[in-house]
């Protein structure tokens, strides 16, 4: 048995095709540009390369986008002032503090200061409560509701393959509050029977072999081997793992694509999807604004 390989290269460059037709509508027809604006602290080269590549997917759509960048020694309250002058710029229809944050600022707080309805990484306390307090994925899709980057995508990429999630048993090793509590919360909108595994669950392998869909997202090179994975499931790992080799993910890609029915590989699979579904959160964010100005 071999895997679909699930390319999310492909399908995020037809997010951002359909991002940037409904871009220029938006332009034309209200004379509203999505705008974005990053504040980046310190000199982690890992940071500055994210930032620089969210800011060059802003060019490529038409976007106004704007970086902040301050020094490692700069002030919490200096950051949080900073935050308070993007909610107020008109111009900028979502905020992105770049983590980690150095040691001495509290990212809690920050993500607190900014206006939940431009929190397009959607972490504010606030969007975790609307889209965890919704009663399907529809209701997700109409009230065009902010969501992780992240666990979106990979919400997108199990639609465009047809992979059927309703019913279905699915587990998600990882439980942190970036990873795997968004992903379970989505998927259980989607009527999936989801269970959260950890590094405290008993018979980890056990547990994910009965996942229709199984989900690594543990911060672990190759952890999730051939013996979790039930034959036929859809497994998508949302893990970047630097080693000597390179990029690798949670999962043991090369023995996992034997068995697994579908699989993401790492670079080019979940983490791809990433950018584009900040994309998509910022124009969301941007028609919001519009919408509420001419209601």
């Amino acid at each position: 048995m071999t895997s679909v390989i699930i390319d999310g290269k492909s399908v995020s460059q037809e997010i951002k095709s359909e991002v940037k037709l409904l871009t220029e509508k938006l332009k034309s027809e209200k004379g509203v540009t999505p705008g974005l604006a990053f504040i980046l602290v310190g000199n982690d080269p890992a940071s500055e390369v994210y930032v620089k590549n969210k800011s060059k997917a802003c060019e490529s759509l038409g976007y106004y986008s704007v970086t902040e960048k301050m020094p490692e020694s700069v002030s919490e309250k200096d950051v949080l002032q900073k935050v308070d002058q993007f909610n107020r710029d008109e111009r900028v229809h979502g905020i992105l503090v770049q983590m980690p944050l150095p040691k001495h600022i509290d990212d809690c707080k920050v993500i607190q200061q900014i206006d939940p309805a431009k929190d397009v990484d959607a972490l504010h306390p606030f969007n975790i409560g609307l889209y965890t307090e919704t009663k399907s994925w529809g209701e997700i899709v109409d009230k065009r509701l902010l969501l992780p980057c992240t666990p979106y995508g990979m919400m997108v990429l199990l639609e465009k393959y047809g992979i059927d999630v309703s019913g279905k048993r699915a587990v998600v090793v990882g439980r942190s509050n970036l990873g795997g509590k968004p992903t379970a919360a989505l998927l259980l909108s989607k009527n999936a029977t989801v269970t959260i595994a950890h590094s405290r669950t008993k018979d980890l392998a056990g547990v994910c072999r009965e996942a229709d869909i199984l989900v690594a997202v543990i911060g672990k090179p190759r952890f999730i081997t051939r013996e979790f994975i039930k034959p036929g499931a859809a497994v998508l790992d949302v893990g970047i793992n630097r080693t000597e080799e390179g990029l690798v993910g949670d999962v043991d890609f090369e023995a996992a694509k034997e068995i697994a029915g579908w699989i993401t590989p790492v670079p080019g699979g979940v983490g791809a999807m990433t950018i584009s579904m900040l994309m998509k959160n910022t124009y969301l964010a941007a028609t919001r604004t519009t919408n509420e100005k001419t209601s």
